[in-house]
């Protein structure tokens, strides 16, 4: 028992130090936008995935990393990881980074919603209670109706709808296939796609582009390698609400790069959202 209690804190510091190094990467987007396209963004942060996944797979002596059980599932995980990614990233353009993630925190809430609905899986009423709440919180950040609400809030809205089907795919897909067989599978998808895409919508780099982009890479492949990390040592059920720690940093890094001060509305909604997905997936894990 003990054991596994020191497996489960090692793994909370490790989600802890991911999705803080994940905020990093997002001050490093939203400074990408500025220069470049979402796409070239994508492209950089798939190519350093595809590093990631292979040298991965070297180290776990999985040399048929390549091959999957299930390419159609595959496929749909990968182009749900460009549309989530996307999203996100174009958020960044134009909205604070505390706005895009009060709004990304449904996600966990959403993912609950999706397992219902895609995986049979049955939701008590607490939990209901716990997505009422959720978007009752999200509300209170658009503000319809009295005036203020603004179209480009949705973005991240439509961003966290693609990743929570991108974690339910994820789900399913660790049924059949190893991790480094979906990482190589999404960094390949991406590389060809946004590779493709990038051709069009190519901005010639500056004195800053070098800099950002292994800033992009380099947060990305380390955040991503600790919540594996994470998620090897400890359930997921444990490790999901550390996600929320990721609208505090982005107040912060905001405050610090952009002058960037959310208002009271983004603030109570945002509490209210992660109070509510916190709350979900105590009785969800039950």
């Amino acid at each position: 028992m003990r054991l596994i209690k020191s497996k489960e804190s090692i793994g909370a510091i490790f989600a802890i130090l991911a999705y803080f190094l994940f905020s990093i990467l997002d001050v490093f987007q939203k400074f990408g936008t500025i220069y470049h396209s979402v796409f070239q963004i994508m492209f950089f942060k798939y190519v350093f995935l595809f590093f990631l996944s292979t040298s991965e797979s070297i180290r776990k002596k999985n040399y048929n990393f390549w091959k999957t059980k299930n390419l159609k599932l595959q496929l749909l995980r990968s182009f749900l990881s460009l549309l989530e990614s996307g999203f996100f990233i174009l958020s960044f353009k134009y909205l604070s980074l505390a706005s895009a993630h009060s709004i990304g925190a449904i996600t966990p809430i959403l993912v609950i919603i999706m397992a219902s609905i895609f995986l049979k899986e049955k939701i008590d009423k607490k939990t209901w209670v716990a997505v009422i709440f959720g978007f009752i919180g999200v509300m209170i950040i658009l503000r319809p109706g009295i005036g203020i609400l603004d179209i480009k809030i949705f973005i991240p809205l439509i961003g966290a709808l693609f990743l929570s089907l991108y974690q339910i795919t994820t789900r399913l897909t660790s049924y059949v296939d190893e991790n480094e067989t979906s990482l190589f599978f999404t960094a390949i998808t991406g590389i060809i796609i946004m590779g493709i895409l990038v051709n069009f919508y190519w901005i010639n780099f500056n004195s800053q582009s070098y800099f950002i982009f292994i800033g992009i890479g380099f947060f990305y492949s380390l955040g991503y390698y600790c919540q594996v990390i994470s998620l090897n040592k400890s359930p997921a059920s444990k490790i999901q609400p550390f996600h929320f720690t990721t609208f505090f940093w982005a107040v912060i890094f905001g405050f610090i790069f952009y002058n960037d001060i959310p208002d009271k509305f983004t603030i109570i909604g945002a509490i209210v959202i992660i109070l509510s997905g916190i709350y979900a997936l105590k009785f969800k894990k039950k």
